[in-house]
């Protein structure tokens, strides 16, 4: 199973505060709009999130379809198909993307922690 692209969804009280934090992690802004509180910042392959006032925890994100530069992968495991397998193993769900449907979908589970997972396909 490919997840696609990974990575953290942090739920921070000050973006520009966390944007100089990882700034000076050497992370640089990929992608974004300050003017709607959210930041994708990356360093190498790692990418992190950062978003203002959007959700309470932090979230572990993977994108089927993207690479880590957000470019569309010719080959991979379509969300649909992802939930699916994830069914038959017995996990509950959140939320779930319509069985019946192509393109863009996501789904959320929580692991045995607490920890929310989202796996959200754009492509």
């Amino acid at each position: 199973m490919k997840l696609g692209a990974f990575s953290m969804s942090l739920a921070v009280k000050d973006l520009q505060v966390s944007k100089a934090f990882y700034e000076k992690l050497g992370f640089t802004v990929f992608a974004g709009q300050e003017e709607k509180n959210y930041l994708i910042l990356k360093n190498g392959n790692a990418l992190v999130g950062l978003f203002q006032g959007m959700f309470e925890n932090n979230i572990l994100t993977f994108n089927p379809g993207w690479d880590e530069n957000a470019q569309k992968q010719d080959q991979f495991d379509d969300v649909r198909d992802i939930q699916a397998h994830l069914e038959s193993q017995g996990l509950d769900f959140n939320s779930k993307v319509a069985e019946n449907t192509q393109g863009p979908g996501s789904f959320v589970v929580t692991d045995p922690d607490g920890n929310m997972i989202l796996v959200d396909q754009h492509v």
